[in-house]
């Protein structure tokens, strides 16, 4: 994710990062666990790792809540901005693929 404005709880762990995708696990170990504010710079998709929901905080602090599915991706473009929070009681995780320009 680009452009963190704030540190959230989620820890990240980058598995590639080259001129062509930035590749990065997102794990919530718990139920609030959160990315932190940022806007996305690229494109990118997400595939979670777990069936679940994911509360999306956006500005105006507007939440919604997305329903994940694990395996099944989604694709966003950028300029995406928002926090991303576990809406779950357990730990859960998802790979985000930057798709870099």
């Amino acid at each position: 994710m680009c452009d963190s404005n704030t540190r959230g709880t989620a820890i990240p762990t980058e598995f590639i990062n080259n001129d062509r995708a930035r590749v990065t696990e997102w794990r919530f170990k718990k139920r609030g666990d959160n990315t932190g504010w940022h806007r996305h710079e690229y494109d990118y998709v997400v595939v979670p790792m777990f069936d679940g929901c994911l509360e999306i905080q956006t500005e105006g602090n507007n939440r919604t809540t997305g329903e994940m599915k694990s395996g099944v991706p989604y694709f966003r473009e950028a300029g995406v901005e928002h926090d991303v929070i576990n809406a779950n009681d357990f730990e859960c995780a998802f790979v985000e693929i930057e798709l870099m320009k």
